[in-house]
């Protein structure tokens, strides 16, 4: 026989075997994920478009983390924000991943809107094929936050989003996942993610995907409910015991498929002694300066602390009441807050709630750990040129605590029992309240200084820019007037004036000073903290120090022309754009006393007799009033300008 002759009975088993082996080894490389050479890289022409919409900034960055990875695997993606993406391209897409956040009142972020409305709208449409989307793949990872499930906004824009692609026949091929900003977003985050890769590589290979039935409000449901119940197994289980006619009723109370957002308010509402301080908001107050205290505390050093220790002047505290500013320790025990303001320093990084629902520190271990912290950072500026050794002495030891920071100290618990052991320390409070808790305000012992923000005068814009999470924030918010009007304590209303915003309402505030009565009036110009995506607010929206001059003298004579002669304008920070209103009464033969004698409070505070604000004044020095030429810069200080704005003004 030729030698290249082969038999039929050699040649086709072994076209079979070789065959059936090169399957064997492709369908394990796709298994595996394995990638070689040439033809079995993964297909170029396939690419999964990545759609997302932002509004501070996350969905965005986490939308490039995602590009990357799936890079990483051989799989080509393309990174587009919904502001910038035409609709009408969207039915030619084949895989698209979807990154989105809900923003205020359940709606998608701002520039992302369109496409919402136009994809809401082209599911309505009856000129449009029920299957038109068909041939997409897609998944979601929604961004929300939890604190809002009871309004039915919980990741509402997901869910929506959701709901219409399955309406025109889309193919969900990963689970959507509803990451809540209240755990951290980390655990969801990391879970879409890795599916998203497997899913990702098979789609680059051409390999089927197969589809994914489950809604995301279903398995969103089960899961927090199962966590929910997991907390509470302990308490429940001696009453399961007592009465075991009630077994059926446990496996009803899962959530069926017809679950709706509005249940996860109930199963959110039974999420209970979790720390309040995840990851990743612990990673985000720590490059913001903050020292962080057990689960839901933190102090921070406060740059008027350092210019006064260097001897170049004091904060409006120092001015306005006397407090010196290398002794003062801003603290909050409650990081959490209830507003979003359009303000805010911190940008939104901190919780929000309506309610404390968390593992709770002892009130003797957060003041003891909170002062060794801001001790060791006043430790820090040892050696820092042009600090003076006397009171860098004297800073060691704080006499003065802000109770405000970021957050909302009144809602911790044990808040009382934390501004005593304060005082015992001869630690004077200034307390400062966001007006959202009336009945905490009713329950608080006496601090040296109660403050309420009041950050507008009308419900509509404290809505704008405070944007509150209750909706009887107005309620809530007058109801906060009255309690700071009854409690007896040296009082303080604290306006912030963004200009265009809130200046424009001058009634409005009298109004509220005649209802509330404060003893002093803090108003304060917007600081500008650069870019926020969260908000518009510019720097064109910071009024000049004499714009806030002018804005409360005509609040001191729209208060008297409600009240009779009250009020006049007491004290000046220019530096701070910041002037102070006092109520006349401690304005005593023709001198102010808006300063605080803290060895009398703390004399008062410790004793059994209950006592009034007008017993611990002291008279106000004549550089802090306003008018006067020093325009509330301490004398005994050293004014510090920049070099450029030295060169400006010579």
């Amino acid at each position: 026989m030729n030698t290249f002759e082969f038999s039929g009975e050699i040649f086709w088993p072994t076209v079979v075997v070789i065959f059936c082996t090169i399957s064997l080894v492709d369908t394990i490389r796709r298994i595996y994920g394995w990638r070689t050479s040439g033809t079995h890289q993964p297909n170029s022409q396939r690419c999964i478009t990545i759609l997302y919409a932002t509004q501070k900034g996350t969905a965005r960055q986490l939308s490039q983390e995602a590009a990357s990875e799936l890079l990483q695997l051989g799989v080509k993606t393309k990174v587009v924000n919904l502001a910038d993406y035409d609709p009408e391209d969207f039915p030619a897409e084949r895989f698209v991943a979807f990154i989105t956040a809900t923003y205020e009142g359940g709606q998608a972020p701002v520039a992302a809107q369109d496409f919402f409305k136009w994809l809401e709208d082209y599911t309505m449409d009856f000129r449009v094929s029920k299957d038109v989307f068909a041939p997409i793949n897609y998944t979601i990872l929604g961004l929300g936050n939890s604190v809002y499930a009871d309004k039915g906004h919980y990741n509402r824009v997901a869910v929506d989003l959701d709901k219409w692609l399955q309406t025109l026949h889309g193919r969900r091929v990963a689970q959507v996942q509803l990451a809540d900003e209240q755990e951290g977003l980390l655990d969801a985050c990391k879970q879409w993610l890795e599916e998203l890769k497997v899913v990702g590589v098979r789609y680059a290979n051409a390999e089927p995907l197969p589809a994914v039935t489950e809604s995301p409000v279903k398995l969103h449901a089960n899961a927090t409910s199962e966590a929910g119940n997991a907390a509470e197994e302990d308490e429940q289980e001696e009453e399961e015991e007592e009465d075991d006619g009630n077994a059926d009723d446990d496996t009803m109370s899962t959530p069926s498929a017809m679950t709706d957002l509005e249940d996860l308010g109930e199963i959110y509402g039974k999420k209970t002694n979790a720390e309040m301080l995840n990851p990743r908001l612990r990673n985000s107050l720590t490059k913001q300066g903050y020292k962080l205290i057990g689960s839901h505390s933190g102090v921070k050093l406060c740059r008027w602390t350092k210019a006064m220790l260097r001897g170049r002047g004091g904060c409006y505290k120092h001015t306005f009441y006397g407090i010196k500013s290398y002794q003062c320790m801003e603290m909050t025990p409650s990081l959490a807050c209830a507003n979003k303001c359009v303000f805010c320093w911190r940008h939104h990084t901190n919780p929000v709630t309506k309610q404390w629902r968390w593992k709770m520190d002892d009130p003797e271990f957060l003041v003891e750990q909170s002062v060794d912290a801001h001790v060791g950072m006043i430790n820090t500026l040892k050696g820092v040129p042009g600090v003076k050794p006397e009171r860098l002495q004297e800073a060691y030891t704080p006499q003065h605590c802000a109770l405000s920071l970021v957050g909302e100290p009144i809602i911790y618990p044990e808040i009382n029992e934390l501004v005593r052991l304060l005082h015992a320390r001869h630690i004077s409070t200034f307390m400062v309240t966001n007006a959202q808790f009336p009945e905490r305000i009713d329950q608080l012992a006496p601090v040296t200084q109660l403050y309420i923000s009041i950050d507008a005068a009308t419900k509509e814009s404290l809505k704008a820019v405070d944007r509150p999470i209750f909706d009887d924030f107005w309620e809530r918010f007058t109801g906060s007037i009255d309690s700071l009007a009854k409690s007896g304590q040296r009082t303080v209303f604290r306006l912030t004036l963004v200009k265009d915003w809130n200046m424009e309402e001058l009634a409005a505030y009298a109004e509220l000073v005649k209802r509330g009565r404060p003893d002093f009036i803090e108003v304060k110009g917007v600081t500008y903290c650069g870019d926020n995506s969260a908000s518009n607010l510019t720097i064109k929206n910071s009024p000049y120090h004499e714009e806030v001059l002018r804005f409360c003298q005509s609040l001191c004579d729209a208060s008297n022309g409600l009240m009779g002669d009250c009020y006049a304008l007491a004290c000046e920070h220019q530096h701070s754009v910041c002037t102070l209103i006092g109520n006349k009464k401690f304005c005593k033969n023709g001198k102010w006393h808006t300063w605080i004698d803290y060895d009398k409070f703390h004399e008062l505070a410790n004793g059994d007799t209950p006592f009034s604000p007008m017993e611990y004044t002291m008279e106000t020095p004549e550089w802090a009033v306003v008018g006067a030429p020093e325009r509330g810069f301490d004398p005994v200080e050293v004014r510090h300008l920049r070099k450029q704005k030295a060169e400006q003004q010579a």
